[in-house]
């Protein structure tokens, strides 16, 4: 199985439009792979708090529609990444969006733990309340998105729904791209399951990005790592792999809490 993760650059002196024609390029690039992974908040840029309301859409706004094309396109599944959501409560959320290889939106997600610590993200946008799994033929992916990595009981959650693999959209700060790299292979070692996350190139809102996209395999190896440019980096997956680690060594069947 051929992931492919695009960590685009967020040029803050570059249009959504433009930003978004050009994704849909990258994706269309990507024929021959079986997922393709764009990074969170990729058409304003995580930070661009001012961007949110004006750029926030409905599920089916200029993005998804975008996105639906090179994913049909391309014919691969699409993890577009996230967007500004404008729910039909009125509220924001940041949502990811699934695509099918026929241009369907399979499924979304809203992050469930927003950042900020009572600023920014954490007050202009929704919660969202559910996990997510999506079953591909030959993987089954959990989503979760930039800040919920630091909270390893939604992984748990998702492990409990089927996951064999984590793909995590980010917006993570070039400050703490250490964390980035420890807390991606720390969730694929503790769960037995590769992780796939991609963040953003460049700097927005001031806020300079840490790149550096990374594939992690369930025994914690890495396999693929970018670095901190525009990049997009594949890799080569076997699904085999998870069953086949947790079989040899079956630490999550001693979970006790």
């Amino acid at each position: 199985m051929r992931a492919s993760l695009i960590q685009i650059d967020v040029d803050p002196d570059e249009s959504v439009k433009s930003r978004r024609e050009r994704a849909g390029s990258l994706v269309r690039e990507q024929r021959g792979s079986d997922l393709v992974v764009l990074p969170e908040l990729w058409t304003t840029g995580a930070f661009a708090y001012e961007l949110f309301a004006d750029e926030a859409e409905k599920l089916d706004g200029p993005t998804a529609r975008a996105m639906s094309e090179a994913a049909r396109d391309a014919g691969v599944w699409l993890h577009a990444g996230s967007v500004p959501e404008r729910g039909e409560d009125g509220a924001l959320y940041n949502t990811s969006l699934v695509f099918s290889p026929d241009g369907e939106l399979a499924h979304s997600y809203r992050k469930i733990h927003r950042f900020g610590f009572d600023k920014g993200e954490a007050v202009l946008m929704g919660a969202g309340d559910r996990l997510v799994t999506v079953p591909l033929p030959d993987l089954t992916l959990g989503l979760a998105t930039c800040y919920d990595l630091r909270f390893p009981e939604l992984f748990r959650g998702l492990v409990d729904e089927g996951a064999q693999a984590f793909v995590i959209p980010a917006g993570w700060p070039e400050r703490r791209r250490a964390h980035w790299s420890l807390l991606a292979r720390a969730r694929a070692v503790e769960n037995q399951a590769y992780v796939l996350a991609c963040g953003t190139a460049g700097s927005h809102a001031g806020v300079a990005q840490a790149g550096h996209s990374v594939v992690v395999d369930p025994w914690g190896e890495v396999l693929a790592e970018a670095g901190a440019g525009e990049e997009v980096l594949t890799v080569e997956l076997a699904p085999g792999k998870v069953t086949e680690t947790r079989e040899l060594f079956p630490a999550l069947r001693d979970r006790v809490l």
